[in-house]
């Protein structure tokens, strides 16, 4: 199973929130870059980018983007406001080896699938949800979606990946919602990257061994800000 590391990105630092809330936002460092060179230092294969202010609509954060992606020698996936062609764009001349898009995917259907078709096989959907209610626009906003009929629509769409997170444990250090990722997986033919909620290694240990294979790797943020989880010994426990 792949580790993940997270660098969610505010005002060009990098800061992290529980459930999505910006209220609860901590700020943990000046320079992503550093962050992101020392997690591939400790044997990140893969970083997970996302753009806080794209995703809430207040902004952006590309050139803090570009300087992550052109210090590190791994594939960057970036999310967060791609919401058009070009945010994808300009994503990819940032240097993302594959975006993500979630909101586009319940607010226009027929852009989504332009999007997808333009850059095939380098776009992700990421699936957020409370239960089994789809949220967008930064988790901020509730839809009437049902989680894995969308799974279900994006498979169809050409999509071979999501990254579906439990929005209720992102950020609380509770563990993988194992059932939820268990319906998803079940839900279509594709691909899945466990998003939200571990706080140690033996969480990937679980998640690794009460899932099915098509749940290959897993986001990690929190637990290695905090430092209850190491990355080195996480990659390494799971590989």
């Amino acid at each position: 199973m792949l580790v993940v590391p997270a660098i969610d990105l505010r005002a060009g630092k990098c800061v992290r929130m529980k459930q999505g809330d910006p209220t609860t936002e901590t700020t943990y460092d000046g320079d992503p870059v550093e962050r992101a060179r020392a997690f591939t230092a400790a044997g990140a294969q893969r970083l997970h980018v996302i753009d806080l202010d794209g995703a809430f609509g207040s902004g952006e954060n590309l050139a803090a983007i570009e300087r992550i992606c052109s210090a590190v020698d791994v594939p960057v996936q970036v999310g967060g406001g791609v919401r058009n062609g070009k945010h994808a764009e300009n994503a990819f001349n940032a240097g993302a080896a594959e975006i993500i898009i979630g909101t586009l995917l319940v607010e226009d259907e027929r852009l989504a699938r332009n999007v997808i078709n333009q850059f095939a096989g380098r776009v992700i959907a990421g699936i957020d949800a409370r239960g089994s209610q789809v949220a967008i626009r930064g988790w901020q906003e509730r839809t009437p979606v049902d989680r894995d009929a969308l799974v279900k629509r994006v498979a169809q769409w050409g999509i071979s990946r999501i990254i579906f997170t439990e929005i209720v444990r992102d950020g609380m250090g509770e563990g993988y919602d194992i059932e939820a990722l268990k319906a998803v997986a079940s839900a279509a033919p594709i691909q899945v990257t466990a998003s939200g909620g571990a706080r140690n290694i033996d969480d990937l240990k679980l998640l690794k061994a009460s899932t099915p294979a098509a749940v290959d790797s897993c986001i990690v943020g929190s637990a290695l800000y905090s430092g209850t989880m190491d990355l080195k010994e996480a990659v390494a426990a799971v590989a």
